[in-house]
């Protein structure tokens, strides 16, 4: 170990906040969260139990003690909404384990699993407590970010829309009908379209877009709350379907371009979803992020922002300053939940030891096995930890035969990140049902290296 690498363990052991287990391990998390509007908790992988505790240990105080008005997760739109319509009026004749088999597209256990289980559990009764109840406050919602369910979303806009607006439900009909052939594989239609072998099906869907925006809802407004979310939801389907017929295009043109459409997607979602929560609340209402660390933590401070990506993390921070507070995790042992290959089932694997000179590896070597860091502070942890140095990256997919290169990048952790958190060794998630035969929709290259 070289001489650096002594100092910054030393620096670590000085300035690291250990963690004992119990409420108070993140008050100083909870309190620089006051008056953000957005805070991002990533995970180190898609398939560690511990992330997914600690994340919903700190989103249940953000509701309780500073009023957090929702939870957006890395999830399909459609999938996610299923679960904000259980947590604000949840059926007794409905058992909650039941709303997670709206989870059926290839990694299930990302959001079927017994910890977010146990979220909802929570968030349900604590919406329907009789302190909110009495009160009439709005629930708090459960909200997807990402872009995969064109399908799903098309068919969701033209349901709604046969409800409420049949001619306009008929238009829609129509202005989808260009992607009939490849709704069961939407990559299929950017292939196409870029080789010229299809009509590309963008103007269409724009207008359906514009048309769900402006006139067609216009005699919705003034309605109550329920019917103002759900027009909203159809709104947000509506502007997925447009936003992934771009990305499937974008896909054969190389990672950088996809990759970035899908982030931005993600954050226009987020800001939508900020808009129309300070309109419902008539106030500013702060959000939870859940999502990978590739996600929430600075791109501009990793190789990815050298390869031309931007993320979620980064466009938050360039627009909100320092209303947005970006918390990541790491682990260096333990157990994952992941596949060995796109669309294969989820197997319990053992996570290697972390790279020599890697954070984790450091981190590892610390007198404290679990512990936070303040990287807003300016002492000489952060400092030193400023240099570049590798850092490991687990998604849906953990191949230990090619870990440095499946499984680690450069970054700048202080610049990436306002609070790290270490968990050193960590334990597999558990699926809540069988991922032996998931629903194929995508191509495995819309996880570029399995995150």
């Amino acid at each position: 170990m070289s001489d650096t690498d002594e100092r910054i363990i030393q620096a670590i052991n000085d300035c690291a906040i250990p963690l004992q287990g119990d409420s108070t391990d993140y008050d100083r998390i909870v309190e620089a969260s006051r008056g953000k509007s957005f805070v991002l908790i990533g995970e180190a992988s898609h398939g560690t139990e511990d992330f997914y505790r600690h994340r919903a240990l700190i989103t249940r105080r953000l509701i309780e003690e500073h009023g957090f008005a929702a939870v957006a997760v890395e999830a399909d739109w459609p999938d996610a909404y299923a679960i904000n319509h259980h947590v604000w009026a949840s059926d007794p004749a409905v058992s909650h384990e039941t709303v997670f088999e709206v989870f059926e597209r290839f990694p299930t256990w990302m959001w079927a699993n017994t910890e977010v289980l146990d979220f909802v559990r929570w968030l349900a009764s604590f919406n329907q407590s009789k302190s909110r109840s009495e009160t009439g406050e709005r629930p708090v919602g459960f909200y997807g970010l990402d872009l995969y369910s064109m399908a799903s979303s098309a068919h969701a806009v033209i349901g709604y829309l046969e409800r409420h607006d049949p001619p306009a439900a008929r238009r829609a009909r129509e202005r989808y009908a260009c992607l009939d052939q490849f709704m069961e594989d939407p990559a299929r239609y950017g292939q196409a379209v870029e080789f010229g072998l299809s009509e590309s099906c963008e103007q269409a869907i724009t207008e359906q877009l514009m048309d769900l925006q402006g006139k067609a809802l216009q005699r919705l407004t003034g309605l109550g709350l329920v019917e103002d979310e759900q027009r909203f939801c159809v709104e947000q389907n509506a502007r997925l379907v447009s936003n992934a017929e771009k990305y499937y295009r974008a896909m054969f043109r190389g990672r950088p371009s996809s990759w970035n459409l899908r982030d931005s997607h993600m954050f226009q979602t987020l800001e939508a979803l900020r808009e129309h929560l300070n309109h419902q609340l008539g106030r500013e209402a702060g959000i939870v992020v859940w999502a990978h660390n590739s996600h929430i933590g600075n791109a501009a401070a990793t190789e990815m922002g050298r390869w031309g990506e931007h993320n979620i993390g980064q466009l938050a921070r360039e627009s909100y300053g320092d209303k947005a507070l970006l918390v990541g995790f790491s682990t260096a042992e333990g157990e994952v939940t992941a596949a060995s290959d796109w669309d294969a089932p989820a197997e319990r694997k053992r996570v290697r030891k972390p790279l020599a000179g890697s954070y984790e590896s450091l981190f590892q070597r610390a007198r404290c096995n679990r512990f936070m860091l303040d990287l807003r502070e300016q002492n000489e942890a952060a400092r030193l930890l400023a240099e570049p140095r590798l850092q490991r990256a687990i998604g849906v997919i953990y191949r230990p035969e090619t870990e440095r290169q499946s499984h680690y990048f450069q970054s700048r952790l202080p610049e990436q990140y306002d609070f790290m958190i270490h968990l050193d060794e960590t334990r597999a998630l558990v699926p809540l049902h069988d991922e032996a035969n998931p629903a194929h929709n995508e191509p495995d290259n819309t996880y570029p290296s399995g995150m």
